[in-house]
């Protein structure tokens, strides 16, 4: 059956999917942990397959499944589970003058559509905040990691199946299917397109969809690392940022500092930035602190291109600045709108930097890794939105949800 008719079938199943009251949606997740653990073994032998084919070694890990991995996945399953029903809420309610009662409660957005690369882990997120937000799903991953998405969906759709409910809520594309222009035109099929991937899949479902998209942007993240900061501490931070998930788009890409602290945190930090291998991209008074005693084949003067950068590797860029003014204007000229941080001890600094940079998430004295739906209690997450219409940050189950107004009256007409 080609993609329309299938994008057909989930809006017509949607509807009982999302009539759903919570305990049989939390069964439903409960079922589908249950089954990673089942079936691990077959799991782990269908991601082998995509390793042993992948062509690019530089997302290995991404790719890359294993028992921890698969009990995270299910753990965060349970984790949504035991979060509070994000519909039927009431949002707001009133009575108006003219005996008119009136409701806003929360509802499932309808159809979901989600294109990702990469991360087989993202399907069962997907999966898990959908049904408990009473969504229909399509799933379009990366051929990267085909054999690892299908398993995971066959079991999707068991535990689907296992409580009486359609396998239609939950649809995966396959690699092989010419789906590019239904799917981007799937007006009054699709209710929102999701891309979550490199900034070029990004930009390319932008310009190419007819659909409302939520863009889960480019992290560029900057740290600015204030004057009279305390060097262990700073260093702490910037080591956690960089090197604990440089494939990650929260990570760390360029570090601004204050030339009053520039050589003592970089003396401190350089010996274990070292060991991580962080190849670094130095402006001309970082260069002359690091030259004698950075690796030189991990060491670079930076061009105008290295900032503004995503890296997703590890690799960062340094900017030295004069005052707090320059370093706070570099890091607003520079943000992707995604994860920004200040170490800093002047409250005065904290409060402009938390108030005038504009990003989804902007941090005092911590790192950008926290941005993240579970690190924010959500459990999962669809992705990092650097927009600001509907969704902004970690999407969780709130992001999934729209609202409609009930009205209810006493055979009232409107005068």
């Amino acid at each position: 059956m080609d993609l329309l008719h299938q994008l057909q079938k989930a809006k017509k199943q949607r509807a009982k999917f999302a009539a759903l009251n919570l305990a049989q949606r939390n069964k439903i997740l409960r079922d589908l942990a249950e089954m990673l653990k089942k079936y691990q073994r077959q799991i782990l032998q269908a991601n082998a397959r995509d390793l042993k084919n992948l062509a690019r070694s530089s997302i290995k890990d991404r790719l890359l499944l294993n028992e921890n991995r698969i009990q995270a996945m299910a753990n965060g399953l349970l984790k949504v589970a035991k979060l509070p029903d994000p519909l039927n809420k009431i949002l707001e309610k009133r009575k108006l003058k003219n005996g008119l009662s009136l409701q806003k409660i929360s509802v499932p957005l309808g159809t979901l559509a989600v294109i990702y690369e990469s991360r087989p882990n993202v399907t069962v997120d997907l999966a898990g905040l959908a049904i408990k937000s009473g969504n229909a799903l399509v799933l379009k991953g990366g051929s990267e990691a085909h054999a690892s998405n299908k398993i995971l969906v066959e079991l999707i759709h068991r535990a689907l199946k296992q409580r009486g409910l359609p396998s239609e809520v939950v649809y995966f594309i396959e690699p092989k299917d010419n789906w590019q222009k239904t799917l981007l035109n799937a007006h009054g099929l699709v209710d929102v397109l999701i891309p979550r991937g490199s900034n070029a899949l990004i930009q390319w479902v932008r310009q190419n969809s007819r659909l409302p998209v939520i863009e889960t942007g480019a992290g560029v993240c900057h740290i600015f690392v204030d004057n009279n900061v305390d060097v262990k501490k700073t260093v702490d931070i910037i080591i956690n940022a960089k090197t604990t998930g440089p494939a990650i788009c929260n990570s760390l890409d360029t570090l601004v500092i204050h030339k009053e602290s520039l050589r003592d945190v970089l003396l401190a930090a350089s010996k274990r930035l070292a060991q991580h291998g962080v190849e670094i991209f130095a402006d001309n008074d970082s260069h002359r602190v690091l030259e004698k005693i950075y690796p030189h084949q991990l060491l670079h003067k930076a061009k105008a291109a290295d900032y503004g950068k995503e890296f997703l590797s590890l690799k960062m860029a340094i900017k030295t600045v004069k005052n707090f003014d320059e370093g706070l204007n570099f890091v607003k000229q520079k943000t992707s709108g995604h994860s920004e941080s200040i170490l800093s001890n002047y409250n005065d600094h904290i409060k402009r930097f938390l108030k005038e940079v504009d990003a989804a998430c902007v941090y005092a004295n911590a790192s950008t890794r926290f941005t993240d739906g579970e690190e924010f209690g959500m459990g999962a997450e669809v992705g990092i939105s650097t927009q600001k219409l509907h969704a902004r940050g970690p999407m969780g189950l709130e992001a999934l949800t729209s609202y409609k107004w009930i009205a209810e009256g006493n055979w009232l007409t409107r005068k």
